[in-house]
């Protein structure tokens, strides 16, 4: 479990083939430590949760799948990429961001780019399959990053992003046409499945969650 909060900013050093799956190799910067990192341990790259396979002084290594290639960003990578890193939550730690799983359900592409006073709004596109999760107010996470949505609509949604946000994280280099993992809100989607089952004995309805902004009608 992870929170949307980045704590370093990482770069691709090599991306190897290795029975069919890709060891990606990560420079970490020298604030990102490394002394509590142990093999096994959940990495979220870019939105990404990985298992780390090695460790090499500032240096971390993943295999990822071919399906997790195919399905997120993390295939569009190339060396000297820079990479939104974040440890995986940890007992007694602040929260605060959002509860993030680290498995992206799908990308978004940004549409529009535009300069808000000292913030930037992005525009981004998404499935429609995905888009009944996604309501103003609610939070997103975009390649590991806790955001609010600011503005959503049938044809996509809308963020703003502080400069803080631009600065520690990746979202600075986003143009039109980037492609980024989204992950939609947690509660929404498990509560959503839990409606069918409960219907008939809650007051719990699909337009109580609507009225109460956790999904989009």
């Amino acid at each position: 479990m992870f929170t949307g909060i980045i704590t370093g900013l990482g770069h691709i050093v090599s991306q190897q083939s290795v029975g069919g799956d890709i060891r990606l190799s990560i420079a970490t910067p020298t604030d990102f430590s490394l002394t509590d990192v142990q093999l096994g341990d959940s990495i979220a790259v870019n939105g990404v949760c990985l298992t780390v396979v090695a460790i090499n002084d500032n240096q971390l290594s993943f295999d990822v799948s071919t399906e997790t290639i195919t399905r997120t960003s993390l295939g569009g990578l190339q060396q000297k990429s820079a990479v939104n890193l974040e440890k995986a939550l940890a007992v007694g730690q602040r929260l605060g961001g959002h509860f993030v799983s680290g498995h992206v359900d799908g990308m978004a592409e940004c549409i529009q780019r535009e300069q808000e006073a000292r913030s930037i709004r992005f525009r981004f596109a998404i499935a429609e399959s995905l888009q009944r999760y996604i309501t103003e107010k609610g939070s997103i996470c975009i390649d590991g990053v806790s955001l609010t949505i600011n503005k959503a609509d049938k044809n996509g949604f809308e963020v703003n992003i502080i400069p803080h946000t631009m600065q520690e994280t990746i979202i600075a280099s986003y143009q039109v046409g980037t492609r980024v993992n989204i992950e939609v809100d947690l509660i929404a989607r498990y509560l959503e499945k839990l409606l069918p089952e409960k219907s008939q004995h809650s007051e719990l309805t699909m337009a109580t969650l609507q009225q109460h902004g956790f999904i989009s009608s």
